[in-house]
């Protein structure tokens, strides 16, 4: 008969993650990946010069071309990791386990707060002119209908964080660990790229800024489900802010 300790050990076991087996996929697979990202956008863009080379950006479009390439990096991104490795569970280390969701928490609400007093003294640095990302100039430039705003909105709160973060800190993060470097120099090395690949100059040192605290959500748990909840948390406010400019509840 299973005694009641056994029985506990057993559980325990189940709980138990699975040994990391090799991948088969470097940093080139993030270059593919970023280049998907990079040319989707770029194809959007001219398709739109040509249909319409004179008409106002629409909210479709700005939907379409904040949201297809970020999606399309992302789904390449797994992919990768199926035909290349062992699949995004393993070598993502994707999940969301209770202390993922506190790990989240913890680093996404020291972001909050790190990211507001970085984006204000920022923005007495560079200007207000240059304050906005680049979803937040596309939203200033037109109202968008109300559905559209609320799509947009859940997309960056929720969906363009789990894209980011299993492009970054999955794909990119995985690439480097396979070259043998130490996870501070894992670290260190993803929250620059992740900042510069942002192509916004501009706020290149603010994004930095909102890297550290998501990027240290995955160092501390060694798990993608903690950076992503971190970078969800993060991106809420601009997200809502967008949102209310958007229905021009609120002055660009």
């Amino acid at each position: 008969m299973t005694t009641e300790r056994e029985a506990t050990e057993a559980a325990a076991t189940d709980r138990t993650d699975p040994p990391t087996r090799t991948h088969r996929w470097g940093f080139g697979a993030f270059l593919v990946v970023y280049a998907v990202f990079v040319l989707s956008a770029v194809v959007i863009g001219a398709l739109v010069g040509v249909v319409a080379p004179d008409a106002p950006t629409s909210s479709t479009v700005v939907l379409l071309g904040t949201m297809v390439p970020t999606v399309l990096a992302a789904v390449t991104a797994v992919l990768v990791t199926k035909l290349r490795g062992n699949g995004p569970k393993l070598d993502l280390r994707w999940s969301f386990h209770r202390e993922d969701l506190r790990a989240g928490f913890k680093f996404g609400a020291i972001g909050l707060v790190c990211t507001t007093v970085g984006a204000v003294v920022w923005t007495n640095v560079v200007g207000d002119e240059n304050a906005s990302s680049a979803v937040g100039r596309l939203v200033e430039n037109e109202r968008m209908p109300l559905a559209a705003a609320i799509t947009m909105f859940l997309f960056v709160w929720l969906v363009a964080p789990v894209c980011e973060e299993v492009i970054y800190r999955g794909l990119l993060w995985g690439a480097l660990e396979r070259l043998k470097w130490g996870r501070w120099a894992v670290f260190t090395l993803t929250t620059v790229i992740f900042a510069i690949s942002h192509l916004e100059p501009l706020r290149t040192s603010l994004l930095l800024v909102i890297g550290i605290p998501i990027g240290l959500a995955r160092l501390f748990t060694g798990r993608l489900g903690a950076s992503i909840v971190a970078h969800q948390i993060n991106n809420f406010l601009p997200a809502l802010a967008a949102l209310l400019v958007a229905v021009g509840a609120m002055p660009a």
